[in-house]
């Protein structure tokens, strides 16, 4: 999730493959160490140990592989590496988790407590093993499978009858990238159409490579369907991936890109204002894709029945706010895609996911309908949102 372990910018420096591949040892030795010494039978500690020697090898090795590997090579193991990564997460959360509770057993000895320190560090142990692998399986599932759609009601004072059940999709964070290809998004397009929405909002981090590599795996969203069009916003991504190369491929694909700008859609006599910024980062990559939300409201028509937002990160909404917009559509933070990190969203982020009000904004935030790095998801499924304009009462 980006929120949690963002690509580096442009700036910053990249940290060389050796430094990679001994961060990842030092790091699965540490679990080693402290899970795999306590596990028992030792079949059990054996195969423990073949697994974080296999996964200290694949992770740094998948964040490569692109680079140096033949395509379908750089694929598998960019595939293997990943899953590694998802599970060395678990493991090395669960691992601090452990050592904390025996810190606090050892403490406990000190002032008398009579406990079997023994029987429960080697339990404990077993149990990080078998829920991580259980986590990363759960989570592997809930990630690939169609994202569902999850259907919200946005009430809005004084929405004319004629925007009464308006409906906005929204897809966020896709990722299309080095785990998600064509048939995932073909999937998920399907999905879209077959809710017949008014507009199809797609709200950033579409894509994780160059148009070059990626361009056939999202010529699908030629085939999205809505009455009023579907439109995009770039989000941090598109920036590490080249985001002129896909501004236009977009445009070229039929999806309209919104920067700092909008569009007039809706009724006669009860416009809707859908309006776009560029990623809030977008600036460090560009000065002139700076995200501006009063500025894409220049020249909307000042009877405007609702004015709408998509703004990639949710940060954007202090701005949105107080340029007057009534609904702003974010993505960014995918709910955290996995414990524990959605605990950590709301240090860069307002909001985290779902409907939340700002004022007398409301903001809704999607948990992803992809998902970025390892192909896990849990406790934080992914969305296609169904948003439906509803007068408040």
């Amino acid at each position: 999730m980006k929120t949690a372990a963002a690509p580096p910018g442009p700036q910053s420096p990249r940290m060389s493959f050796g430094s990679l591949v001994a961060l990842s040892f030092a790091l699965h030795f540490y679990i080693a160490l402290r899970v795999g010494s306590a596990l028992a039978p030792w079949p059990a500690a054996l195969a423990f140990a073949l697994l974080l020697c296999a996964s200290a090898v694949l992770v740094p090795l998948a964040m490569v592989a692109r680079r140096f590997a033949r395509r379908g090579v750089a694929e598998r193991v960019t595939w293997a590496g990943m899953l590694c990564l998802g599970l060395f997460s678990s493991l090395f959360v669960l691992t601090l988790l452990r050592d904390a509770l025996l810190a606090l057993l050892w403490l406990a000895g000190l002032l008398g407590a009579a406990l079997p320190r023994d029987r429960i560090a080697a339990a404990s142990a077993m149990a990080v093993a078998l829920l991580s692998l259980a986590a990363t399986a759960i989570g592997f599932w809930n990630a690939r499978r169609t994202a569902r759609v999850v259907r919200v009601d946005v009430p809005l004072a004084g929405l004319p009858a004629a925007l009464q059940g308006w409906r906005i999709v929204q897809i966020s964070d896709v990722h299309v990238g080095p785990t998600i290809r064509r048939d995932y998004l073909e999937r998920v397009v399907a999905r879209v159409n077959a809710l017949d929405a008014d507009v199809v909002a797609i709200t950033g981090d579409l894509v994780d490579g160059s148009v070059a590599e990626l361009g056939p795996h999202v010529a699908s969203l030629a085939q999205l369907q809505a009455r009023h069009g579907s439109y995009f916003v770039t989000g941090n991504h598109e920036y590490y991936s080249g985001a002129p190369a896909w501004i236009a491929e977009l445009q070229r694909l039929g999806v309209r890109v919104l920067q700092n700008e909008h569009v007039v859609l809706g009724p006669p006599g009860a416009p809707l204002v859908l309006a776009g910024v560029p990623d809030y980062g977008a600036h460090h990559f560009a000065e002139a894709h700076r995200s501006d939300p009063q500025r894409a409201l220049h020249g909307a028509p000042a009877h405007a029945a609702v004015k709408v937002l998509l703004a990639h990160q949710p940060r954007s909404a202090p701005a949105a706010a107080a340029a007057g917009f009534d609904l702003q559509l974010s993505g960014h933070t995918h709910g955290g895609q996995f414990l524990p990190w959605n605990l950590f969203v709301p240090l860069q982020q307002p909001f985290t996911a779902g409907l939340h009000q700002l004022g007398r904004m409301w903001i809704y935030v999607s948990r992803g309908t992809g998902y970025w790095g390892p192909p896990k998801r849990f406790g934080a499924p992914s969305e296609i949102a169904e948003l439906r304009l509803v007068r408040s009462a």
